[in-house]
């Protein structure tokens, strides 16, 4: 049985030198060669020569030359592209979205619900099955959790002589409790998901390291950044936006308890109009509350599109995910053949 070359590399004849390479100390010589062992298929072991040289040849005669595997692949991939398919590792087909990897942003006070207690499962299992209905569909997804619906921070600063910094650190130990109640939900419907905090505490869970977290959504991992950055003064936003320039996703979506933005506050005038699009400038100039200026800047630096939407409703994460029309987008522009919904 031949073996065609494309498939291993060529290897040139290989001697052994030997002025007194008797033929019972062959056998154990060539049997200690285990890439080039006589029994292998293909491969043409002969005896010792006259002058003690052992030669060993490949043979791969008989086989026409075949193309080589990784450009008959990549010519496929470029042909399916132009129909708006990619290929996937294993060869499949999978339709092409607008983001492949994405990084969500779901905010304490979403994960209360309806404020009864400080988490509400049925919130964490409509957020674990929409993204499990993504991550199917071969999308990366990277989610940063905040813990307002726990302990704020900057609401406890100064209360019973708490500085600043001890309160945040306490802000930040509430999102890796949120991270760890949102993975067990996860995984208890079959997405394997990994929790890596910004700070150590082993037992629970990884550290942050971004070469892992990159290969862990490689893979099709969901990972929960928690902690925050690890710093104090930094909000869960800037986290977010921090996380999603580090690991290379291309845009923030932050699922909050209103439908986007918009140009006045809701609950004070109900005539208040929602806004589709909005540039970095008008954030910052109109002081919208969306996300604070250190979050919004590096977005704006990294150019990183933010899209805020409406986690209670369903369906909206993974509409969101897959790059449809909802919410409000910052930093963007719409793709005009998504209808709005």
């Amino acid at each position: 049985m031949a073996i065609s070359t494309s498939f291993f590399p060529v290897l040139s004849p290989i001697t052994i030198s030997s002025s007194s390479l008797s033929s019972s100390s062959w056998s154990s010589t060539i049997s200690s060669l285990s890439p080039f062992k006589p029994h292998y298929h293909g491969w043409v072991a002969g005896n010792p020569t006259s002058n003690g040289r052992l030669v060993i040849q490949c043979s791969s005669s008989g086989m026409a030359p075949t193309p080589d595997p990784v450009n008959v692949r990549q010519h496929q991939m470029s042909s399916m592209a132009s129909f708006g398919v990619t290929m996937n590792e294993v060869g499949m087909s999978k339709p092409s979205y607008k983001w492949q990897r994405v990084l969500l942003k779901v905010s304490g006070e979403a994960l209360a619900g309806d404020r009864m207690q400080n988490i509400d499962p049925k919130i964490t299992m409509s957020i674990a099955r929409e993204v499990a209905a993504v991550t199917r569909l071969g999308i990366e997804v990277a989610i940063v959790v905040g813990g307002g619906n726990i302990f704020r921070g900057s609401s406890w600063a100064g209360s019973s002589g708490l500085d600043r910094s001890s309160a945040d650190y306490i802000g930040m130990l509430a999102t890796v409790m949120n991270a760890i109640f949102l993975q067990a939900t996860m995984e208890s419907i079959g997405i394997p998901t990994r929790v890596q905090t910004a700070f150590r505490m082993s037992e629970v869970a990884e550290p942050y390291i971004r070469r892992r977290a990159i290969r862990h959504l490689e893979k099709g991992r969901v990972v929960i950044f928690a902690a925050g950055t690890g710093n104090p003064f930094f909000t869960t936003d800037t986290a977010a936006a921090l996380r999603c320039a580090e690991i290379n996703a291309e845009v923030v979506l932050k699922a909050t308890n209103v439908d986007g933005v918009y140009d006045e506050d809701p609950r004070r005038n109900p005539n208040a109009r929602l806004l589709d699009t909005l540039t970095y400038a008008d954030v910052t100039s109109k002081d919208l509350s969306v996300m604070d200026m250190t979050a919004i800047t590096l977005c704006e630096e990294n150019n990183i599109p933010v899209v805020v939407f409406n986690l209670s409703q369903p369906g909206n994460i993974s509409r969101a995910i897959k790059g449809e029309s909802i919410g409000t987008l910052i930093g963007g522009t719409r793709n005009s053949t998504v209808p709005r919904t």
